[in-house]
This record gives structure tokens, C-alpha cells and sequence, in this order.
């Protein structure tokens, strides 16, 4: 799988919010694991189904840490996981999926509100969540049903 060329960024490097950034848009600084990072939302969407239902995927339950998420998602046979990897990208946690909402809210991406779209965070066997970027609703469905996945990329800050 490929892996993005550019994994950290000195903070005094950062654009404005809104700006490009590693083949992406920038979005917003966060904290994950104890690292402080830079939130990136790829141009590519994706369309598929987030797993099998009733299948509970073993680590994949993250709110906050979508990249492990989506690894573990690969690993179990999950296509549109490997597709976000193979971008050097994953797709975004509950939590990660709300910054990019928050992005969007501020005007500064742009992101389809007629779909919804998976997030990383799976809520139990059969269901993992969903955002609708129309209004911002978080949601869990049924992990069996196809939906777009706007992919990310975060940057350790230096």
C-alpha cells in the first residue's frame, strides 16, 4: 500500500485553514495519542460498504483514531479501506469526520450533502456511523450498505 511522501509538517509551516496541503485541503490542528496533528481532507470519494454486518471488527471502534480504524478495517477484507490506504489516506473517525464538518460549516471545504458518508468507527457488530454533511448528523446503520468516504491524511506537527 502506498503511504504519503509527506508524514510531518514543522508547525510554522502550516497554511491557514482552507488552504492546500499534502495533495489535500488543510482543516484544522488537533490532538490524537498524545501528538498534536495536522487534519488533511483528500479530493478523492470513494463508494462502497463499510464491512460485512454482524461482523464485528476487532479494534476498529476508535472515536478519535480513524487511521487505526481504517487499518484494522483492511485487514479485515474491507475494500474501501484498502482503497483509502492504497491513497496513502484512511478514513476519517467520529471524531475526525466532525472536525471536517466544522470545516465545512467555516466555508472552507466543500463536501456532498446528497450522500451520506462512512466514518472509521464501527458502533457494534452490525452498524458503524455515518455523517451527513447536509447538517452534520452522526449516525450508526447498517455496515452492509454502500456509502461515499471523503478520505484524510494526518500530519504529526513538529
Amino acid at each position: 500500500m502506498t503511504q504519503s511522501a509527506l508524514q510531518s509538517i514543522a508547525a510554522a509551516e502550516l497554511p491557514e485553514r482552507g488552504q492546500p496541503l499534502a495533495g489535500g485541503i488543510f482543516v484544522t490542528r488537533y490532538w490524537l495519542n498524545g501528538q498534536e496533528r495536522a487534519l488533511v481532507l483528500l479530493p478523492d470519494e470513494l463508494s462502497g460498504k463499510w464491512g460485512e454486518y454482524g461482523v464485528e471488527i476487532k479494534g476498529a471502534s476508535s472515536y478519535s483514531d480513524g487511521e487505526a480504524n481504517t487499518r484494522d478495517m483492511a485487514e479485515a477484507g474491507s475494500e474501501i479501506a484498502v482503497k483509502a490506504l492504497e491513497l496513502g489516506a484512511f478514513i476519517p473517525s467520529c471524531l475526525e469526520g466532525q472536525l471536517v464538518m466544522a470545516a465545512k460549516a467555516d466555508g472552507l471545504v466543500t463536501l456532498r450533502e446528497d450522500r451520506f458518508h462512512w466514518l472509521s468507527s464501527q458502533f457494534s457488530a452490525d452498524y458503524a456511523y455515518y455523517v451527513d454533511f447536509e447538517d452534520g448528523w452522526l449516525i450508526g446503520y447498517g455496515k452492509d450498505v454502500e456509502r461515499l468516504v471523503r478520505p484524510v491524511r494526518s500530519l504529526i506537527l513538529q
